[in-house]
Formats: structure tokens, C-alpha cells, sequence
């Protein structure tokens, strides 16, 4: 199979049926967020949809959520230009699923209310446990916005020739709409439409691809192998130290388990059997997902070459868009760009929501307000909280612009791994767990990660351009994590708190039996 390179991609240029589809989806989820607005009157409507989202709607939203602009485009990316190195970002992804199913999802539904803290300050001292997780909450959610709106900028910037700023703050306008006014029930639907729509692009692309290669996937490594040689097909290429290998893989997988907008959206069911159920159906979805973007970079990597792509996009992210291009025509791309800009639009929209959980519910309802907070003033906190969100992200997309963030999304993932997931499982499982040790080791988790991240080749080198990195280590995950379940356990075993041993117990029998009716 002979490759077809292309040399003038109208990448960058106004695209007609780019601005259609990305409009057309503009315009449905609007229509749907007036429709929310209506049925937003109180907090739990707010941040969890009343509690009536279905088991299958929930799945999607939930695979909405995690298949970000960085799982599509960059996952594609990297396989194109890696290899088979590529999917270990998948892998580790999709396995922090089964830790969701079985440690977090049941117990997390039936303890808490709006965000994970509930869970970790159910038997716990409630305002240094939500001071403590509402600063790990938003260190993740910024670090996490940053990235997805400094990628919004480049990528719509490439895809439909907007200028940077006003990419930002279109991104950032229409997420105001659906959060401010629709809350969890807007927001769920957005996701809904992204996946179903992003699911549908990436499979009629990849069957396109193995069109090409009498639709059999060995045909297709076969003619990669052939042309890049047998390392395109064996790992080593992306992640060559097994240390760093493991230590991406650890993050990768309990930050899943962490991530603040990940696990907002288990109280969106009516219950806890709903909640695991909404888990299944997304993992299917996901790991069905990641198998498309294996196929879309192998195909990019044959049938639009790799010198084609890396120089629109040195890290390779526009492999899908120019594969689109290359099987489909402009028309194709415009509908691929599409969807890659309202895949951006919805998890920023679902950051922005955690966000104004842990600043409104944690921060002013039970550490100012004590508890002692209307409905009434916790909603209009929420969206006084979901504005400042707003222009704090688009204000750092304008300071970020240009600068090469891809390495946030992994701190990210790191900080939720290493700070939230350790509070997190401990607080269900041990009776000794104590506040102060919560509280030590969200803490410790953040603070840890954002030192070593900083000491790690991709700051200390590539971005301040010193020569030698502190540390040689990419992703710390594992130093924090393990660092952060020591200091929880030592922390809890230097002092006993009879009030959390006492309310372990209720704790136990909540998680396992549900909420009283």
C-alpha cells in the first residue's frame, strides 16, 4: 500500500462544513440548556441532574467526560508517530475503570451528595477535610482547564483559521451558557451528543482506514511494519525506562479514579446499582473508543506518512484531521474538526461544573456557611462561582497561549491520583483513618506532585531550559502515590480519633444499604 502524503491539507482555513456542524452542535445543546434551565431550581438539580439520570444515560456522560480532545487527537497522535507506544496512555486510562467499578462507584452514591469530599468528611471533621479537598479539587480542575483551553486555542486556530483569543473566548462563552444557566442536566446532555457524535466520527473514519487494507487490521500493522520497520509494532519508542512506564501507569490509573468531574457525575443516578451499571455501559463505550484511535493512528501513520504530519503539528495531534482529509475530502475534516472542538467545549464545561461544586458546596457551604446554607444561596453561590471559573479559564488561556502545555493534563491526572484517590478509598475502607490524616495526605499529594513535576525533564528542561532535570522521572506517580497513602497511615496511626472509629460503623452500613428512604 503506497502512502498518500499530504502536502497542502486546507487545515487553517475557513471551513464551510467545519462551521456548520460545529454551529449545528452549538445550537441543539443551547436549545437543550434553555430546556434545562428550566428544570435547574435547586442545588441538586445544579450539580447532580436531581439524581434521574438513567444507567445508560449516565454511561455516555460519563465516556463523554473522559474522551477529551486529548484522548482522540492525541492518542492518534502518538501512535502515528510511536507506534504500538502509543496506546499505553489508553491502557492506562481504560484501567482505571474496574477500580471505579469496584472500590469507588457503589460507595461513593450512597455516601456522598455533590462532590467526593462529602465522602471523605462523612465520619470526619468537615471543614479541614473540604479546605484540604477543595484545594486538591481546583489544583486539578486549573491545571486541567489550562490544558484544554490552551488546545482549543491551537487546534481551532489549525482547524477553522479563528484567531487564538477569540477561539478562547468562544470556548469559554458557550461553556458559561450551558453551566450557568443548565447546570449537571445540560451539561450531562452536551456529553451525551459529544460521545455519540465522537463515536461516530472515529468509527466511520477507522472502517474508511481498513477500507483501505480490505478491512483487516493486520494488513494494516503489516504495511506500518513495512515502512517504519518492526520497532513501529513493539514498545519502547514512546516510554523506553520500565520505571517511567510503571509510574505513568500508576497516575494514568487512580487519577481516573480521582478526578473530581469524573466522579461528580455518580451522583447524577438514582442509586448505587445505577451508578455501577452507568460504569459498565461507559467502559464499553471507552475502551471501544481507544480501540478506534489504535486503528486512526496506525492509518495516519500509513496513508498520511509521518514527516506529512509532524509538520503541521510537531506532537502529531492533527493525525486524525489529516487522515480525515486525506479518506473523506474537506468535507470530512470539516465534520471531524467539528467534533474535536465540542469534544473540548463539553469537558470544559464539566470541569467547570466540579469546580463550582467544590468552591460553593465544600468551601462556602460547610466551611463559611457551617452547614447553615439555603438551597437558594448555595445556587446562586454555585453560578457567582461558575462565572469566576469562566474568566479565571479564559484568562489563562491568554497567558498560556503558545506555551506547550501537554504536560498538565498528566499533572493533572498525578495531583487526582496522589491527593484525592488515597483520602478517598482510605476513608471507606479503615477505621482508623483520621482527619488529620486526610487532611496530611491531600496535602502531601498535591504539594509532592507539583514538586516533582516541576523538578522533572519536561519542566526543568524542556520548558525552563536548564540543562540536566533534578529529577529523571516524567510523571512522579510513582513517588506521591505510595508517599501519600504512607503519610495517611502514619499520620492516622500517631493519634486516634474516637468520633471517625465510632462513625466507621454508619459508614459502612450507608455504603452497603444505600441512604435512608
Amino acid at each position: 500500500m503506497t502512502a498518500v502524503v499530504v502536502l497542502a491539507s486546507s487545515l487553517g482555513k475557513p471551513n464551510a462544513v467545519a462551521i456548520a456542524s460545529f454551529l449545528g452542535f452549538v445550537a441543539i445543546t443551547l436549545v437543550i440548556t434553555m430546556w434545562a434551565a428550566r428544570r435547574t431550581r435547586t442545588s441538586s438539580q445544579f450539580f447532580a441532574a436531581g439524581g434521574k439520570i438513567s444507567a445508560v444515560q449516565n454511561g455516555f456522560a460519563l465516556a463523554g467526560d473522559y474522551m477529551s480532545a486529548a484522548s482522540f487527537l492525541g492518542i492518534a497522535g502518538l501512535v502515528s508517530m510511536s507506534g504500538f507506544d502509543g496506546l499505553i496512555y489508553s491502557v492506562g486510562w481504560l484501567v482505571g475503570w474496574p477500580v471505579i467499578t469496584f472500590l469507588i462507584a457503589e460507595p461513593l452514591r450512597n455516601l456522598g451528595k455533590y462532590t467526593f469530599a462529602d465522602v471523605v468528611a462523612y465520619r470526619l471533621r468537615q471543614r479541614p477535610v473540604r479546605i484540604a479537598a477543595a484545594i486538591s479539587t481546583l489544583t486539578v480542575v486549573i491545571f486541567y482547564l489550562i490544558a484544554q483551553m490552551v488546545g482549543a486555542g491551537e487546534l481551532i486556530h489549525l482547524m477553522f483559521g479563528l484567531p487564538y483569543r477569540g477561539a478562547i473566548l468562544l470556548v469559554g462563552g458557550v461553556m458559561l451558557l450551558y453551566v450557568l444557566f443548565g447546570g449537571m442536566i445540560a451539561t450531562t446532555w452536551v456529553q451525551i451528543i459529544k460521545a455519540c457524535l465522537l463515536l461516530l466520527g472515529a468509527t466511520l473514519l477507522a472502517v474508511l482506514v481498513l477500507a483501505q487494507f480490505g478491512m483487516n487490521p493486520l494488513t494494516l500493522f503489516s504495511a506500518a511494519r513495512e515502512r517504519y520497520g518492526d520497532g513501529v509494532l513493539a514498545p519502547g519508542a514512546l516510554v523506553a525506562n520500565p520505571l517511567e512506564a510503571i509510574s505513568l501507569g500508576i497516575a494514568l490509573m487512580f487519577g481516573t479514579a480521582g478526578l473530581p468531574h469524573i466522579l461528580m457525575r455518580f451522583y447524577t443516578v438514582p442509586d448505587a446499582q445505577t451508578a455501577r451499571r452507568s460504569v459498565a455501559y461507559a467502559t464499553s463505550l471507552i475502551g471501544f473508543f481507544y480501540l478506534v484511535t489504535f486503528i486512526l493512528g496506525f492509518g495516519a501513520s500509513v496513508l498520511v506518512g509521518r514527516e506529512a504530519i509532524g509538520s503541521v503539528a510537531k506532537g502529531g495531534n492533527m493525525a486524525a484531521p489529516l487522515l480525515a482529509e486525506v479518506l473523506g475530502g474537506t468535507g470530512f475534516l470539516g465534520f471531524i474538526s467539528a467534533v474535536a472542538f465540542a469534544t473540548i467545549l463539553a469537558v470544559v464545561a464539566g470541569l467547570t461544573l466540579s469546580g463550582a461544586a467544590a468552591l460553593a458546596h465544600d468551601l462556602w457551604g460547610h466551611v463559611v456557611r457551617r452547614g447553615n446554607i439555603t438551597e437558594t444561596e448555595q445556587l446562586r453561590v454555585a453560578r457567582y462561582a461558575t462565572v469566576g471559573l469562566a474568566i479565571v479559564a479564559i484568562g489563562l488561556g491568554v497567558v498560556f497561549e503558545g506555551q506547550n502545555v501537554a504536560f498538565m493534563v498528566g499533572l493533572a491526572f498525578s495531583i487526582a491520583a496522589s491527593a484525592n484517590f488515597p483520602a478517598l478509598l482510605l476513608s471507606m475502607t479503615w477505621r482508623r483513618f483520621t482527619t488529620r490524616a486526610a487532611v496530611a495526605s491531600m496535602i502531601t499529594g498535591t504539594v509532592s506532585t507539583l514538586t516533582l513535576i516541576l523538578l522533572s525533564p519536561t519542566v526543568w528542561k524542556d520548558l525552563l531550559h536548564h540543562d540536566e532535570p533534578i529529577l529523571s522521572l516524567k510523571n512522579p506517580g510513582i513517588i506521591t502515590v505510595p508517599l501519600s497513602f504512607l503519610v495517611a497511615i502514619v499520620v492516622s496511626l500517631l493519634g486516634r480519633e474516637p468520633d471517625a472509629e465510632t462513625g466507621f460503623d454508619d459508614a459502612q452500613h450507608r455504603m452497603h444499604t444505600g441512604p435512608p428512604s
